[in-house]
């Protein structure tokens, strides 16, 4: 995975705040528009890392665990960063798509639908509908962007993700929202030594009946997770299959064991 700095992507110190970020994105989105840059092929590709940029650094949480990241491990942050947030983690909650639309309007040049079905293809679909005196927009992400971890695939301005919300819509529509299989969460043990160097691990996927082999970066550190994508549940309506998330615990000997559990008995 080619790495890349989200603060240079942007062009922002890494104390920009969040007013800072915003006009940093708009003035990049307006200058590599894919209308604006027809016979550049290379803008696609640049618009589209500075829409991952800007969604993680413009959501407070996913900021703090990059720049967590950037502080541990350098120039190789960003793929320690997209190892545990997928894409549509990194999209999720994002208003790159709002944006997008004011400069269709203010500008003339096409907005969301087209330009990020260009981008993310059959992985990104747009819905309205207006019916029963019930009206409602919003996108459904099959895959790449737009993932909540309760399995919310729509985001749109009257459509909430409760399951009434869900019934009205599949009431107006005749339409059922694709659902995305559940992540699966497991636990592997391994020595720090290991944990240390790094290196594949024999893993048998129970769920699945398969087994898998691991790659283990080196460096890992207890209690991290590791996401390996598409291996949750299945999804169902045409949505995408869940991740599974390995978290790390250490294993150790019988006698450092015996100690902590003494230990700890004490401090009651």
């Amino acid at each position: 995975m080619t790495q890349q700095d989200y603060y240079q992507v942007l062009g922002v110190d890494r104390k920009a705040d969040a007013k800072i970020i915003k006009q940093a994105y708009r003035d990049l989105a307006f200058k590599y528009h894919p209308d604006r840059n027809e016979k550049d092929s290379s803008s696609a590709e640049m618009m589209k890392r500075i829409n991952e940029a800007y969604a993680v650094l413009s959501d407070e949480n996913k900021r703090e665990s990059y720049d967590g990241m950037r502080n541990q491990y350098g120039d190789n942050a960003h793929g320690r960063f997209r190892n545990t947030y997928s894409e549509r983690d990194i999209f999720n909650g994002s208003d790159v798509q709002q944006i997008f639309e004011e400069m269709a309007r203010s500008f003339g040049l096409r907005g969301v639908d087209s330009i990020f079905s260009d981008f993310y293809g059959s992985g990104y679909k747009h819905f309205e509908f207006k019916k029963h005196g019930l009206h409602g927009k919003g996108f459904i992400y099959k895959r790449g962007f737009g993932r909540k971890r309760k399995n919310h695939m729509a985001r749109g301005q009257s459509l909430g993700p409760g399951r009434m919300m869900k019934y009205l819509f599949k009431k107006a529509t005749g339409l059922t929202l694709p659902k995305i299989g559940e992540d699966i969460q497991e636990t592997i043990y391994l020595s720090p030594e290991f944990a240390r160097t790094g290196g594949p691990f024999p893993y048998h996927h129970h769920r699945r009946s398969k087994k898998l082999v691991v790659n283990i970066p080196a460096g890992t550190r207890e209690g991290q997770q590791i996401r390996l994508s598409r291996m949750g549940e299945a999804g169902s309506h045409g949505g995408e299959t869940g991740d599974l998330y390995l978290k790390v615990k250490f294993r150790r000997p019988i006698l450092q064991k015996a100690k902590e559990l003494i230990v700890s008995a004490f401090r009651r």
